[in-house]
């Protein structure tokens, strides 16, 4: 099969990108469809009814994925490719939405031309990539790789409503997040499109990035506990300044991913203060911070390095700190052969790329446990991205889709991609 004949219809896969961004919160910033939102469950009729007409066989899994099936000629273990179509509060337009809406692009071509693939094609929106009000992210991923536990149902937002409520009044059935779907099955492979939602493919004026790895993620959540107190009658050197030490590590926080290899970094998202009044000293105070990295050994150290720095910090304001980490996950490898694969069709097609990895979380990430799995990037405009300003050529669009179509045609004509899971 000559490659050159799947590539996309620019103008049509454009407009679809367009048409899905009409489905958005109207009292919000930017594209923004959130989990659990009307516009999002709305969108996602919409994906059905967009998946239905490029032929694809489409069901909504018990983790609330869609998932839209191409036959292939002998069926096996499938290929998977995909994304998400929901966003951060204020988000952009191509996030998640250039990978799934890219994927159906993919099958239009093959039925276009006439090319069938040995094995079955998976085609998936994966629900609720982006990080929800109940904590984590990669829901619909995380539940249909059978890493989703009753445990996750159980946590809270800071209403105190119950994630497996939430899933409820959504429509779906939370005891069905935990039960084994397509995704524990063989599965020949899984390749997901992406914008690189950072600016190094800019820079460095290349079009298209193949991932090596997805970068690990720790998530904390510091509670100080001071003591509340009349500002103006309490004297400086006698308080107990939740705020303050809270300032502080925010701080020291930015040193530490400063002080971090290239791909480190560390961020203080959130600062919430009790009781929040300008004639009251803070008597407590929550701040919510992450770190993130392709370097394991640094990232390893991060809680060690952290909770030392907020004791000391805590103990010279007079306050106790109590420190909640989880792990958003590992450091994620791609497959060596899904990179290959990936590379040598770059080269085919005439397109440079660069070797990077992936500074953001990606449900791909979950999926690499199950199957041999890559990542293929199309760069973002200034490195913008989770904010109105995100953008992406529409030319530079087209190219990845057509990189993709590549990847996945040569994955398939592997009887297996990576002997790691033959």
């Amino acid at each position: 099969m000559d490659v050159e004949l799947l590539e996309p219809d620019r103008e049509r896969l454009w407009s679809h990108v367009h048409e899905l961004a009409e489905f958005a919160e109207p009292d919000s910033a930017g594209w923004t469809r959130r989990l659990f939102s009307e516009p999002y469950r709305a969108s996602r009729e919409w994906v059905r009814a967009h998946m239905r007409d490029a032929g694809l066989e489409v069901f909504t899994d018990p983790a609330g994925n869609i998932v839209g099936r191409c036959p292939g000629r002998l069926g096996g273990p499938p290929l998977v490719t995909g994304s998400h179509t929901d966003t951060v509060a204020g988000g952009g337009r191509f996030d998640g939405v250039v990978g799934a809406l890219g994927a159906v692009e993919v099958v239009r071509r093959l039925r276009e031309t006439g090319t069938e693939l040995d094995h079955d094609l998976l085609v998936v929106d994966f629900l609720g990539e982006e990080a929800n009000p109940h904590s984590g992210t990669c829901l619909g991923s995380q539940a249909a790789t059978g890493v989703l536990t009753a445990d996750h149902l159980d946590l809270r937002d800071g209403k105190g409503a119950r994630l497996g409520d939430a899933l409820q009044g959504f429509g779906i059935d939370p005891g069905g997040m935990l039960r084994p779907s397509w995704a524990v099955t063989p599965l020949h492979g899984y390749v997901e499109l992406h914008i690189e939602q950072g600016p190094t493919l800019r820079r460095r004026d290349v079009g298209i990035g193949v991932v090596t790895a997805i970068v690990g993620i720790e998530r904390l959540l510091a509670t100080f506990v001071g003591r509340a107190d009349h500002a103006g009658t309490r004297r400086m050197g006698d308080r107990k300044d939740a705020l303050v030490a809270a300032a502080k590590t925010v701080l020291a926080v930015e040193r530490i991913g400063c002080t971090g290899p290239e791909a480190a970094v560390a961020t203080c998202g959130t600062l919430d203060v009790e009781p929040a009044a300008e004639n009251v000293v803070p008597g407590r105070a929550v701040l919510a911070a992450e770190f993130r990295s392709d370097d394991r050994e640094w990232l390893s150290g991060v809680q060690r390095r952290v909770a030392g720095e907020i004791g000391r910090l805590a103990a010279e304001n007079g306050v106790e700190a109590l420190l909640d980490w989880t792990s958003d996950n590992d450091v994620v490898p791609t497959a060596a052969s899904v990179q290959d694969l990936t590379a040598n069709a770059a080269d085919e097609l005439g397109l440079p790329w660069l070797a990077m990895p992936s500074a953001a979380g990606h449900d791909a990430a979950h999926l690499a446990a199950r199957c041999p799995t890559g990542m293929i990037f199309v760069p973002s405009h200034d490195g913008r991205s989770h904010c109105p300003e995100e953008w992406t050529e529409p030319d530079e669009i087209a190219t990845g889709v057509h990189l993709l179509a590549a990847t996945l045609l040569r994955m398939d004509q592997r009887s297996s991609v990576d002997a790691e899971f033959s």
